[in-house]
């Protein structure tokens, strides 16, 4: 269905209401999830175990009535894909076992056997194909690769990104070639994504935001233009949204300069100087800050400046960041309500 709010959207249409989804809308705010959680056992069993990552992608779609659905899934998947040890420690986030010099990268598994691993997210993306609203957009993800390499290097996630950021400057070459393994591997992923059935992707790149001047055009930049690139020449028509997240100045021309169709952006800018700055060249997707969805003193008027802000072009409404698993769920219904009046 070309004429769902989401596609529309990234076409450049400028909609009365905007379209609206949210960045970690399938979760542990939700009790819903929590249950689902509880059954599948573990964090990568949920992810690995198709019938219950629709069922966690769903649950939102059916208590809110979204525009889109985001595949539940999660971006180190890639790397375990990949040839890594991952396992994910219960309030202290993800371990994986670590790449930091070129026999690392050299020891990573083959592109053709990534799929092994991933089939399972595949088998999801084709089972939510069928279960959704025909109105609601599915959308796919990958995580970036400077986002990916940052923990591929670290084995966990860091304040700072300083692992990934010292095999940068010590050792560029090998640091390089593990950002071209992670870019093809993440071409290969969104592809087959979208073979079975995602309607547009994303790319994350939660750690855009701490690479500057040439670093960020070679890491940031130059990947995105890959990824997307080829993944237009194998499906023309896909929309692609791209997230160089705290990129700050850098979001002015990001989407033209990497091919995409749409930035989102973080709630470290203004929605005023974003749509002066950014919403000039394409949709913006974003940007209210996830704190309000827990303390929602003002929620409405934030929620109703940002719309306001953007209504003079395209525009998908969404968080900064992901939701919180603090925020009320009731929460969600009101800034819902002052989106679509």
């Amino acid at each position: 269905m070309t004429d769902k709010p989401i596609l529309r959207a990234l076409r450049g249409e400028v909609l009365p209401t905007p379209p609206v989804w949210m960045m970690r809308q399938a979760g542990r705010y939700l009790p819903e999830y929590r249950a689902t959680r509880a059954k599948a056992g573990d964090f990568l069993s949920l992810c690995y175990t198709p019938e219950l990552a629709a069922e966690v992608t769903l649950q939102p779609i059916r208590r809110y009535g979204f525009d889109a659905a985001i595949l539940f899934a999660d971006i180190l998947l890639v790397p375990q894909a990949l040839g890594l040890d991952l396992r994910f420690v219960q309030g202290e986030g993800p371990r994986l076992s670590t790449v930091t010099d070129a026999a690392g990268v050299a020891a990573l598994r083959p592109l053709d056997a990534i799929h092994d691993t991933l089939h399972p997210v595949y088998e999801t993306v084709r089972i939510l194909a069928g279960a959704l609203p025909p109105e609601v957009t599915l959308i796919g993800f990958a995580g970036a690769p400077w986002t990916v390499a940052t923990y591929m290097v670290a084995g966990r996630g860091t304040p700072d990104q300083g692992p990934a950021h010292r095999m940068k400057d010590t050792d560029r070459a090998a640091f390089v070639a593990l950002i071209d393994r992670i870019t093809t591997a993440t071409i290969e992923y969104l592809d087959a994504q979208v073979q079975a059935g995602a309607e547009v992707v994303k790319l994350f790149d939660s750690w855009a935001g701490s690479l500057k001047g040439a670093d960020f055009d070679d890491f940031a930049l130059e990947p995105a233009r890959r990824i997307i690139a080829e993944l237009k020449r194998r499906h023309p028509a896909l929309p692609v949204i791209a997230f160089p997240r705290e990129a700050k100045e850098r979001y002015v021309g990001f989407a033209g300069a990497v091919g995409a169709d749409a930035v989102a952006i973080d709630n470290s800018v203004a929605p005023d100087w974003a749509a002066a700055h950014v919403q000039v060249s394409g949709c913006v997707q974003g940007n209210l800050a996830p704190h309000h969805l827990v303390n929602p003193a003002d929620l409405e008027a934030e929620t109703r400046r940002i719309v306001d802000a953007f209504s003079g072009g395209p525009h998908i409404f969404n968080l900064g960041h992901g939701i919180t698993p603090d925020a009320d769920p009731d929460n969600v219904h009101r800034m819902l309500a002052a989106i679509r009046g």
